[in-house]
């Protein structure tokens, strides 16, 4: 059977209340993915404004305050799930993202694990910049 998941690690020489403002406050989002009222309550409904790939319905699933947040993503459509977990390191935080449940016998699914694997690693890396740009604010 396919693994029809992404998995991503990444580190960052900031501490983990930093990264979690990043991944979970509406403005610093857009920044370094994409516009969308996000906000870490469970139950909690948005829309991420994808740019081309359009509006994508998303709801918080799961929440571990300021260590891991997990939402539902393109209710509808794709309906997979993004969790990302923090994991403090001595100089900074580790963040692990899991984009899961692709459903890889359809082209749609197909081709959205495939693109999604080759651009979140981008995205992700955007995180740092925004993060030393609210640093410095």
């Amino acid at each position: 059977m396919t693994d029809n998941t992404i998995r991503l690690t990444r580190h960052f020489p900031h501490p983990p209340g930093a990264v979690w403002k990043a991944l979970t406050t509406p403005d610093l989002l857009a920044r370094w993915w994409a516009p969308g009222n996000i906000a870490p309550a469970v139950g909690h409904r948005f829309t991420l404004d994808m740019g081309a790939w359009g509006t994508q319905q998303c709801e918080v699933l799961r929440v571990d305050p300021g260590t891991s947040i997990s939402f539902l993503f393109a209710e509808g459509g794709l309906d997979t799930t993004v969790t990302w977990t923090l994991e403090t390191v001595q100089d900074g935080t580790v963040l692990h993202l899991e984009h899961a449940g692709f459903n890889l016998d359809t082209p749609m699914g197909q081709q959205a694990f495939e693109g999604m694997g080759n651009g979140w690693p981008g995205v992700l890396s955007r995180i740092d910049g925004v993060l030393v740009d609210a640093a410095r604010a």
